[in-house]
């Protein structure tokens, strides 16, 4: 991985550039696996990360900024590697966040960065799920930290989330939903839980991070493959299954795809890059099960990953997982009442992905941009008087 320099200017090139053009006054950065899987080597890259992106040009005229970096890494119950970066614009008045020890708003001024340990922090909520959510994999760093901000009388939370990943190709191609689509939806399950209990007022809420959903590989395998025939690679030793070759019945028996634990290798990558990956979508399952609790625009933009690290690759995909659309945004249905509709045919609501012909690393950034409507939350504010201030 080679995330140090060329690929830090990259991606800063390439997200100054989408907030160059669309401006935002108020905006949040969720980033998951921060400091990569190895550690301890790459902290000193963070914090670089972190001091570049405060006193870039770029963002000069964001004059408030609140820093979350859970950075414990020493701490094994505790660690999440989550990254969460808010930046207000210096022509925002009045925004305040939620203090949820003292149950009360504070007006946020100044730039502050918080890391090592966030479960001190009364500004945010932070959870790792628990171990036998997933005890497959000892050291899963996966969780979600909350925070709730009210601008103008409207509160809503931020939450950036970090779900299970798929472990084996194998076993994800097993059945249908897969074993790991359950225990994301376990996860995520909890989270919303979580958001909506009774402890404090009910708010709008917005879900984004890395979901690592992915699609249904089952039904996808077997409409890519729909005229192979399947030879099955078992170990000589234990007799358990360790590749899955599917070759084209004439056309000389052609490999169109090699699958083993990590290794997803298609023959014709076109099919998830085309029309961005629009045929694919039907396979992209996993959200179906809320949607009575969360809302997503449409996607209109290829599968977010697993990108090439190759830095001359900014399109290729890497041959170790069927790309999905692991990185989304999702909000609840209130805060979808919150996003201002188009008043003309402009586009004011714009879903979709950072850096598309660049090396951004596995995952290409996704990002949400929309204008809150004027006094969209006061109805609710006034009800629930969420958002007076102390």
């Amino acid at each position: 991985m080679q995330w140090p320099e060329n690929l830090q200017k990259n991606w800063l090139r390439e997200f100054y550039q989408v907030v160059h053009a669309h401006k935002p006054h108020f905006m949040a950065l969720h980033c998951q696996e921060f400091g990569g899987k190895n550690y301890e080597a790459s902290m000193s890259h963070v914090d670089k990360f972190v001091k570049e992106l405060l006193s870039s040009d770029a963002m000069k005229d964001y004059n408030r900024a609140r820093v979350y970096l859970d950075e414990n890494y020493k701490s094994q119950e505790h660690f999440t590697a989550l990254g969460s970066f808010y930046f207000l614009h210096e022509s925002l008045k009045n925004i305040y966040q939620f203090d949820f020890k003292a149950k009360k708003y504070k007006k946020v001024t100044g730039k502050e960065i918080y890391s090592d340990t966030l479960e001190s922090t009364p500004m945010l909520e932070k959870e790792k799920f628990p171990q036998d959510y997933f005890p497959e994999c000892k050291w899963s760093r996966k969780g979600f930290i909350r925070t709730r901000w009210c601008i103008t009388d409207c509160a809503f939370d931020l939450v950036n989330i970090h779900l299970f990943h798929d472990a084996s190709n194998l076993i994800a191609w097993e059945t249908s939903p897969s074993v790991y689509s359950g225990i994301r939806h376990k996860a995520l399950g909890y989270v919303l839980d979580r958001i909506i209990d009774q402890r404090f007022e009910k708010v709008s809420y917005f879900v984004f991070g890395d979901f690592n959903f992915r699609l249904d590989a089952k039904a996808v395998v077997e409409t890519l493959c729909a005229k192979a025939t399947m030879q099955t690679i078992r170990a000589a030793d234990t007799n358990e299954v360790v590749k899955l070759i599917f070759r084209e019945s004439d056309n000389d028996r052609k490999v169109m795809l090699q699958l083993e634990k990590k290794l997803f290798d298609y023959f014709n990558q076109d099919v998830f890059r085309d029309n961005n990956g629009t045929a694919l979508l039907e396979f992209d399952r996993e959200l179906s099960v809320f949607k009575d609790r969360l809302y997503e625009l449409d996607i209109s933009f290829p599968p977010s990953y697993p990108y090439s690290e190759d830095s001359s690759q900014g399109k290729q995909y890497m041959n170790t997982r069927c790309p999905a659309w692991c990185d989304r945004i999702l909000m609840s249905h209130s805060a979808k009442e919150l996003i201002l509709k188009s008043e003309n045919d402009e586009k004011i609501v714009i879903y979709d992905h950072i850096g598309p012909n660049v090396c951004m690393g596995d995952h290409k950034p996704v990002f949400l941009s929309f204008r809150i409507a004027a006094g969209a939350g006061k109805p609710i504010a006034n009800v629930h008087k969420c958002c007076v201030v102390q």
